[in-house]
C-alpha cells in the first residue's frame, strides 16, 4: 500500500445495531475499491473483517477489524465495529481512533436500540457522522420512514442526500438532492434520468432543509438565503463539508450493500465531506515539561502514537494497533512507552486488512497501522520518544458487571487457562479476571453472558483448554446476635507429655460489627498463665476464617477469656489454641448465629416507558427502590439496594425487558442479615457438601 499524508487520510468507524449490515457494507467498499475480486458473505464466513473463528461460526462481528482501502488517491481506514452490546468495548476502542462515523441503519428494521447507542457514542466523542440506510433492495425497506424517525428524534440536522427510485417494486436508482439530478443503475453503469413525479415533493422538502443548514454557515449566506438567492453546487458542497465537520449536518444516504448500489456514492461522499485527521484536535501532556502538547495530527511535530487496540491471536500473533498522533513513524524507529517505562524497537510497521498484515515503511500523523511483538505494550499506552515523552488520555471503556465463576475440569490446564485468559484480557479491556481467595473461586467479568460464552468457546477452539462457567458463590458472612458463655477442656494423654488446655469464654456481638473479632481477657489469679493468651487468640483467629454455621467468614464477634485452668507439665500453646477453637465453635452456635448477605447499590438507566417494569422486577428480586432521577433524553435512573445474590442473570433479563436499551451499574455497600429461608437454604447446601466431602 502507498504511503499517505495526513490530508489524504479518512478514518471512518461503522456503527449500528447488531445485524444491520456493517460487515456487508465493508465488504462492498473493499470490492469496489479493488481490494477483492468477489464479495464475501457473512453467512458463508468469508468476509475480510469477520476473520475470527467465532465470528465465522456465529455470523456476527465480535471484534473491531480494520480494512484500509484506496479511493480517489485517498486512504480510507474503515473500522468495522461490532453492533452487539456485549462487545461495546470494541466499538469504544474503534471510536477512539476514528475521525468520523457511518451509522448503518437497515431500511427494513428502521431505527433500533443499537442505532440510538451509536448516535450517543458519536455525540459523546463529538464525531462527525453520516447515516447510511442499507437493505434498500428489500421489498418492505422504507427510506422515508427512517428519515422521518431520525428527524423526529434528532431534529433538523438530519439532511437526506438522496432519494430512492423504485420501479415495479425494485430499487433501480436514486435522486441526488444537492445536484437535483436522478440516476439509474444499468448493469455496472450509472446513467442520468428524469426525476420521478412521486419524488419531486420530497426533493423540494429535503433540499429546503439542506439550504437552511447551508445558510447558517455564515451571515453572508444567511442574508443571501433570505433575499431569495440560490447557492451554487460548489457553495453547497463547501458549506456541507464545514457543517459535517462541526456535526451541524448529518447527511443520510442509502443503497444496497449486497448489490453494491449506493456504495460508490458513499465512498465519494466520505472523501468529499468527512474530515481528515488534520482537521481534528488532539492534545496530550509533555512529561518532560508537564505542559500541554498540542499534537493535532501535525506531521511536523515530534512523533507519537496511541495504542487503541491490541490483537493477541494464537494464529496471527500479537499486534498493537496504533493511531499516529503526531510526526511520522518509520519501520526502524525506537519508541518509548512511558506507561511501562521501556523503549522498544519497531522492527516492522504494518497495515492490517482484516487478519492480513501488509508491511509498510512509514505512517504519517493521523494514519492507522500496527506494530508486531511490542512485549510490554498494552491498549491505552502512548508511544513517543524518550527525548520528548508524551502521554495521551486513555479511552473510556465500559465497565463489566456480568460475572461468572469458572472451573477448570482438567487440573493440568489450570496454568494454561490463566495464561490464555490473561492474553484475552489484553485484547479485550471489558474482560476482567478476579481471584476471590476468600471464597476459593476465580471470577470472570464481562459486559454480558454472550461475551463470556465466546470467551469459553475461544479457549476451547483456539487455546485447546476448557472451562465451565457457573454462577459465582456469594460472599456471605456469619455473625451472632446474642451472647453465650461456654467452657471447653482439651485433654489428651498418649504416653509421655500429654496435652491440656482449659478455657471458659464469653461470646457476644462486637462493638464494631465490621471487624472480624475482638479478643479480651479478664483472667484473675493466674488461672490461665499470660503466656497462653496469644495461643487462645490464635484459636479464635482460626475459627473466624470458616464459621461454624455454613463455613463462611465470621465478622462482628467479641470473645472474652475469663477463666480456665492449666497443667504445669501437659499444658502447651497448641492445647490452649485447640481449646479456644472448640470453645468458639460451641459458643458461636449458642449465641444466635445468623447469615449476612452482601447488599449492592444498583443504578438502572432505562427509557421512561420501562421504569414500571424495572421496578416490578427489582421488587421480585428483593430489591428496595430508593428513588428515580431523570437522566435527560427521555431516560430515568432507577436507584435501588439489592442483594448481590439477586443479580445473577440480571443483564439478560434487563435487556429482554427493555429491548436492549437498559444499562446498569452497581457497587457493594454493606452486609445485612439474610432472610430465614435464605439462611436455611445455604446452611443445608453447605451441610450437604460437607456430607458428600465435595467442598470446593
Amino acid at each position: 500500500m502507498n504511503i499517505y499524508t495526513t490530508d489524504k487520510i479518512r478514518n471512518v468507524v461503522l456503527l449500528g445495531h447488531g445485524g444491520c449490515g456493517k460487515t456487508t457494507l465493508t465488504e462492498a467498499m473493499a470490492y469496489l475499491a479493488g481490494l477483492t475480486s468477489r464479495m464475501g458473505k457473512v453467512e458463508d464466513g468469508n468476509t475480510i473483517s469477520d476473520y475470527g473463528k467465532e465470528e465465522q461460526k456465529r455470523h456476527f462481528s465480535i471484534s473491531t477489524s480494520i480494512v484500509p482501502i484506496e479511493w480517489q488517491d485517498v486512504k480510507i481506514n474503515i473500522l468495522d465495529a461490532p453492533g452487539f452490546f456485549d462487545f461495546v468495548g470494541e466499538a469504544e476502542e474503534a471510536v477512539s481512533a476514528a475521525d468520523a462515523a457511518i451509522i448503518v441503519v437497515s431500511g427494513k428494521a428502521g431505527i433500533e436500540v443499537g442505532t440510538e447507542k451509536a448516535w450517543e457514542i458519536c455525540e459523546k466523542h463529538k464525531l462527525p457522522r453520516f447515516v447510511f440506510v442499507t437493505d434498500m433492495d428489500v421489498d418492505n425497506a422504507s427510506y422515508k420512514n427512517v428519515v422521518d424517525a431520525l428527524t423526529e428524534k434528532y431534529g433538523k440536522k438530519i439532511a437526506p442526500f438522496h432519494l430512492p427510485i423504485r420501479e415495479n417494486e425494485k430499487f433501480v436508482g436514486y435522486v441526488n438532492v444537492i445536484a437535483e439530478q436522478a440516476y439509474k443503475w444499468e448493469g455496472k453503469e450509472v446513467v442520468p434520468c428524469d426525476t420521478p413525479d412521486y419524488n419531486k415533493p420530497y426533493l423540494e422538502e429535503y433540499r429546503e432543509t439542506l439550504m437552511e443548514s447551508v445558510a447558517e454557515t455564515s451571515e453572508d449566506m444567511m442574508d443571501r438565503y433570505f433575499n431569495g438567492e440560490t447557492f451554487s453546487e460548489a457553495e453547497i458542497r463547501a458549506a456541507v463539508k464545514q457543517n459535517v465537520g462541526d456535526c451541524s449536518i448529518i447527511p443520510v444516504s442509502m443503497g444496497s450493500s449486497i448489490l453494491c448500489q449506493g456504495v460508490f456514492t458513499l465512498l465519494d461522499d466520505i472523501v468529499k465531506y468527512m474530515p481528515s485527521p488534520d482537521n481534528r484536535k488532539l492534545a496530550g501532556v509533555n512529561l518532560k515539561t508537564n505542559e500541554v502538547f498540542e499534537a493535532n495530527y501535525d506531521f511536523s511535530k515530534a512523533r507519537s502514537a496511541y495504542i487503541f487496540k491490541t490483537i493477541v491471536d494464537p494464529f496471527i500473533g500479537k499486534y498493537s494497533l496504533i493511531k499516529v498522533c503526531s510526526g511520522v513513524i518509520k519501520s526502524d524507529d525506537t519508541l518509548f512507552n512511558d506507561d511501562k517505562d521501556v523503549e522498544e524497537k519497531v522492527n516492522k510497521l504494518y497495515v492490517l486488512r482484516g487478519s492480513k498484515p501488509e508491511e509498510i515503511k512509514e505512517l504519517h500523523a493521523g494514519d492507522i497501522g500496527a506494530i508486531a511483538k511490542l512485549t510490554a505494550a498494552r491498549t491505552g499506552d502512548t508511544l513517543s520518544t524518550k527525548a520528548m515523552a508524551i502521554r495521551y488520555g486513555k479511552a473510556e471503556i465500559s465497565k463489566p458487571y456480568t460475572v461468572k465463576r469458572y472451573f477448570v475440569p482438567n487440573k493440568n490446564d489450570i496454568d494454561k487457562v490463566a495464561q490464555s485468559l490473561q492474553k484475552m484480557s489484553h485484547e479485550d479491556q471489558t474482560l476482567r479476571i478476579v481471584s476471590d481467595a476468600e471464597n476459593r473461586q476465580t471470577l470472570v467479568y464481562g459486559i454480558g453472558d454472550m461475551q463470556l460464552d465466546v470467551v469459553a468457546s475461544r479457549l476451547k477452539n483456539e487455546y485447546k483448554v476448557e472451562i465451565e462457567l457457573m454462577d459465582p458463590k456469594i460472599a456471605y458472612r456469619e455473625t451472632i446476635r446474642k451472647t453465650s458463655d461456654v467452657e471447653y477442656k482439651y485433654k489428651k494423654q498418649s504416653g509421655g507429655h500429654g496435652q491440656y488446655g482449659h478455657v471458659k469464654m464469653r461470646f457476644s456481638p462486637a462493638d464494631n460489627p465490621e471487624d472480624q473479632y475482638e479478643f479480651d481477657q479478664e483472667v484473675v489469679g493466674g488461672a490461665v498463665p499470660k503466656n497462653y493468651f496469644p495461643a487462645v487468640e490464635k484459636g479464635i483467629a482460626e475459627g473466624v476464617t470458616r464459621g461454624p454455621l455454613a463455613a463462611y467468614p465470621v465478622v462482628g464477634v467479641k470473645a472474652v477469656l475469663y477463666d480456665g485452668s492449666y497443667h504445669p507439665v501437659d499444658s502447651s500453646e497448641m492445647a490452649f489454641k485447640t481449646a479456644a477453637l472448640q470453645a468458639f465453635k460451641k459458643g458461636f452456635m449458642e449465641a444466635g448465629p445468623v447469615l449476612l448477605e452482601p447488599i449492592a447499590n444498583l443504578k438502572v438507566t432505562v427509557p421512561d416507558a420501562y421504569t414500571g417494569d424495572v421496578m416490578g422486577d427489582l421488587n421480585k428480586r428483593r430489591g428496595r427502590v430508593l428513588g428515580m432521577n431523570p437522566a435527560g433524553e427521555g431516560k430515568t435512573v432507577v436507584e435501588a439496594e439489592i442483594p448481590t445474590a439477586s443479580m445473577n442473570g440480571y443483564c439478560t433479563v434487563l435487556r429482554s425487558m427493555t429491548g436492549g436499551s437498559g444499562t446498569y451499574e452497581y457497587e457493594f455497600v454493606r452486609y445485612e442479615q439474610a432472610p430465614q429461608d435464605i439462611q436455611e437454604k445455604e446452611v443445608a447446601a453447605r451441610a450437604a457438601k460437607v456430607a458428600e466431602n465435595s467442598e470446593d
